[in-house]
């Protein structure tokens, strides 16, 4: 699992989900739950978890409001105490022409809408906060007669004297409704046909309003939603002087203990999101010794001879985990086989990203998008490897 912001999806043996949880630190959380020391509660439901999805979040507060969301979605058994319990957080909409959005903890019969429940108090403000400065609301518990400090602040758009429609408020509770129940990809769809329609008009100070709003959704939907995905992609193609967009790459990495029950996994990311039906699995069968190089040949030749015998796509961009000798060995492989496709790979220690036009490596930025995305597709990768690898063992220790 990442060291990453995140909801976490657990599933029981049928495909059911049965819990939902949040995470500042997916990999921390999840260790969590499988510690010597665990409460009863927890011991239930780990006991009943066959598989563990996880959804990537720029911040905790909003992988607060994905879970809450995939929470009242799926209503899994082990999250009814969220569910019911009344002390939990809850967005309130008031019922009214301009209608004011606060925190609240109490559900009255008022009309209002009602959004949640979270499990953050602290969270769930810090969305707000962040939601606010692109998207202005009202409130103030009573609608003033002057403008408050939160309009001269760019907070609020001051319904109060006029400054704001009843139909352009409305299409911002409307916007900040999709957000709260985690849908903020459809709202980056609606205001992107709205933007080319305003820069259309030629009214490009409402396009660059709208445009903005979209840089700022970016980093607020699950896996930074798609604007900020293709961003990423845009800066990992400059960065490695590609010609065109890595929208599919593929991963390698090799697990072995000793030599004994070497295997190999693949993952497939496409536009920046796992594509868990291409992953795939390689018992290493030709190479005996303990041999990296060896092995990482193995698996990419059998990988690209058999997608060029069923002339099917390629990947965008081929990552190998491992330093200079692993790439040059996947390299000579897909030379061998007459194929074309852009290769690097991920030294582990320093991080140094080595490619085969470049001799020395490239040093990319400490927290730089496109590194964050390599990482991430690179620790999937090793996770993937190294989950096969302890099947096969188990199944030579037990029989099955």
């Amino acid at each position: 699992m990442p060291d990453a912001s995140g909801v976490y999806i657990m599933k029981d043996s049928e495909g059911e989900i049965i819990y939902i949880g949040k995470a500042n630190s997916l990999k921390k959380r999840l260790s969590s739950y499988l510690g010597r020391d665990l409460s009863g509660k927890t011991v239930a439901l780990m006991s009943n978890v066959a598989d563990i999805e996880y959804k990537l979040c720029p911040t905790e507060s909003f992988a607060l409001l994905l879970e809450a969301n995939l929470i009242h979605k799926y209503k899994p058994k082990y999250n009814i105490s969220l569910r019911d319990d009344k002390s939990f957080p809850l967005v309130k909409i008031t019922n009214e022409e301009f209608p004011a959005i606060y925190v609240t903890r109490k559900k009255e019969d008022d009309r209002a809408r009602y959004l949640g429940p979270y499990t953050s108090a602290q969270l769930l403000k810090d969305a707000l906060r962040i939601i606010r400065r692109s998207f202005p609301y009202r409130s103030c518990k009573k609608l003033p007669k002057k403008a408050c400090i939160y309009y001269r602040i760019g907070l609020s758009p001051a319904p109060c004297i006029g400054k704001i429609s009843k139909a352009g408020y409305a299409k911002t509770i409307e916007n900040i409704v999709l957000i709260l129940e985690g849908r903020a990809d459809l709202l980056i769809k609606k205001l992107s046909a709205q933007m080319n329609l305003k820069s259309k008009e030629c009214k490009f100070e409402e396009a660059a309003l709208i445009r903005d709003q979209i840089n700022s959704l970016s980093q607020i939907g699950p896996a930074h939603a798609g604007v900020g995905r293709n961003s990423d992609l845009e800066e990992l193609k400059s960065l490695l002087k590609l010609k065109k967009l890595p929208e599919r790459i593929e991963a390698f990495d090799i697990s072995n203990i000793s030599g004994r029950e070497a295997t190999g996994s693949m993952v497939s990311f496409y536009r920046g999101i796992p594509d868990k039906n291409n992953y795939r699995k390689f018992r290493i069968k030709t190479v005996k010794a303990i041999d990296d190089y060896g092995m990482i040949r193995e698996v990419v030749r059998r990988r690209y001879s058999r997608l060029k015998s069923e002339a099917l796509p390629l990947p965008d961009l081929v990552l190998i985990d491992g330093g200079r000798g692993h790439l040059f060995s996947a390299a000579r492989e897909i030379m061998e086989l007459g194929l074309k496709i852009p290769l690097v790979s991920i030294a582990k220690e320093e991080e140094n990203i080595y490619t085969i036009g470049e001799s020395n490596a490239i040093k990319f930025k400490q927290d730089t998008p496109a590194l964050n995305l390599i990482r991430r597709i690179r620790d999937e990768a090793h996770r993937f490897a190294v989950s096969y690898h302890h099947v096969l063992r188990r199944k030579k220790i037990i029989g099955r």
